[in-house]
């Protein structure tokens, strides 16, 4: 018998921030990775034909940066078009942000300073119903090395994570697309290393509250990365189904208009 394998697309923003962690976590699974390396200068697919899902990574520009990184128009042009025609993606961190801006929302540098270190996260009361969050726990360690927010979330999308700092942690706009502010895929020295890269003070998140995340996170996010896998092979959650109903004609109308 054959394996049923799903091409899943990658889009590497920054040498500094590749799969790490997920790379392993990935390997395990029923999928091939194609990686695009796109600040070497790989190109962005024109269509999303082709590919079963998409992750798209972080990096230190900003979702609005496009004249220092080129090739963000075509990545913000290809996340609507996942949205639109039901792509399962997920979208890290600068990932969530252009996702966010390709889909209606919008990104702005956080008023009251950047997010970085371990933070705790609390899941909102869709979480409950969404096939890749309802397993996680209710409080979820996270990893944040971040200066711009979403501010308004894309119109119709859902929230499923929160936290004390910034509102919009985790989201799902259309039917299969997620949003994460955070990272999940660095390990604690990774985490370290970009601080250390920014003469960044080490404070109290960088000390043992960060060991103690990465080894809550290795459990929890590689969980729900092989959901996220599952769901492109279009296994879900028991009991929950995944609607599969395209956006309405108000969210289509953001969508195609955010450019």
């Amino acid at each position: 018998m054959t394996t049923d394998i799903k091409t899943v697309l990658v889009l590497e923003h920054d040498a500094g921030d590749p799969l790490l962690k997920m790379e392993s976590w990935l390997s395990t699974t029923d999928v091939e990775l194609d990686v695009r390396k796109l600040h070497q200068g790989d190109a962005v697919p024109e269509s999303t034909a082709g590919f079963d899902g998409i992750i798209s990574l972080g990096g230190d520009m900003g979702a609005h940066d496009d004249e220092i990184a080129p090739w963000l128009p075509a990545t913000k042009a290809l996340l609507a078009a996942a949205v639109l025609d039901r792509t399962p993606t997920l979208g890290i961190c600068l990932g969530s942000q252009l996702l966010a801006v390709a889909t209606g929302g919008t990104v702005v540098r956080a008023a009251d300073g950047p997010e970085v270190g371990a933070y705790l996260t609390a899941k909102r009361d869709a979480a409950q119903e969404d096939p890749l969050f309802a397993d996680l726990p209710m409080t979820p360690d996270v990893m944040h090395y971040h200066y711009d927010i979403v501010d308004k979330l894309p119109p119709g999308a859902v929230l499923l994570l929160s936290s004390t700092g910034y509102q919009n942690q985790a989201w799902r706009v259309g039917t299969a697309a997620w949003g994460l502010q955070f990272h999940i895929e660095p390990s604690a020295a990774d985490l370290r290393k970009w601080a250390d890269n920014e003469n960044r003070e080490h404070t109290a998140r960088f000390g043992e509250m960060l060991d103690a995340a990465e080894a809550e996170m290795d459990q929890v996010w590689r969980a729900f990365i092989h959901r996220f896998v599952a769901l492109i092979h279009g296994r879900v959650h028991p009991g929950l189904r995944l609607p599969l109903l395209a956006p309405d004609s108000d969210e289509l109308d953001h969508i195609e208009s955010a450019f």
